[in-house]
């Protein structure tokens, strides 16, 4: 099965995160298939980039969003309504 789930970059006190389309078999900084964004939560606000049309489309071919990832896309999507309405 394959998971959109967050994989930690970053040196040691410094997390980035990359979001990335992986099967739920390989370890969390292991090998992944695609790369569809990142996370990066030390910023105020923290800074969020996603492909959303590559996000739909492994949604589309059965892939499953792990909890936080579905956090965050949630507010990414919130903000970006915000800032386009503005």
């Amino acid at each position: 099965m394959v998971k959109i789930r967050l994989t930690r970059m970053g040196s040691k006190n410094r997390p980035f995160y990359r979001i990335v389309a992986a099967d739920s078999r390989a370890p969390r900084d292991g090998k992944f298939l695609e790369i569809l964004g990142y996370y990066d939560p030390r910023t105020k606000p923290y800074r969020i980039e996603v492909k959303t049309d590559r996000v739909n489309e492994w949604i589309k071919r059965g892939a499953k969003l792990t909890d936080r990832v579905e956090q965050l896309l949630k507010v990414h999507l919130n903000r970006e309504k915000m800032e386009k309405s503005q």
